[in-house]
């Protein structure tokens, strides 16, 4: 199963379902580190999602089999500042290259909004996610918010033009 090919596209309403169970299955082992409101933002739910859907782009990695097994959803603000958020994947597909092909997607969208900064929130608990993002250019910015009861850390990326 290691080298089974994935694709990447742009995420449909018929893709609502398998998106929240992607973020529940990736969030998951993190729960009782979240507040509860914390992991409800992130997980999402049946009305969340919709809103999610309608403001942002969502995309979504495809197994073969027709699984979705990885999402990411990116925003490019009026600031020109493109903004992501609710990267998952499905614990069997981690470190099988599905996240770095939904940042690579979700940056490349980006740019072509000509967004040349991409900032990303994160929370403690998810120290792999955090080397990831700096393994992929991101860095912290030293911004900390609230996220319900949570600190919230700000990552930003400089990028090129198209």
């Amino acid at each position: 199963m290691a080298d089974t090919p994935f694709s990447i596209r742009r995420a449909t309403a018929a893709d609502a379902g398998a998106i929240l169970a992607c973020l529940a299955s990736a969030f998951e082992p993190y729960r009782a580190r979240y507040t509860p409101n914390a992991y409800r933002d992130t997980v999402l739910d049946a009305n969340t999602i919709q809103n999610r859907m309608a403001s942002m782009s969502l995309f979504v990695a495809v197994s073969e089999a027709g699984e979705i097994v990885g999402t990411i959803g990116c925003q490019a603000l009026p600031s020109g500042e493109g903004h992501l958020r609710g990267m998952a994947v499905l614990p069997d597909w981690q470190g099988r290259g599905v996240a770095a092909q939904l940042l690579e997607t979700a940056e490349a969208a980006l740019r072509r909004q000509s967004c040349t900064r991409i900032t990303l929130d994160t929370t403690e608990p998810l120290q792999r996610a955090m080397r990831f993002y700096e393994n992929n250019g991101y860095r912290r910015t030293g911004c900390v918010a609230d996220f319900f009861g949570m600190p919230l850390f700000e990552y930003a990326k400089v990028i090129s033009k198209p």
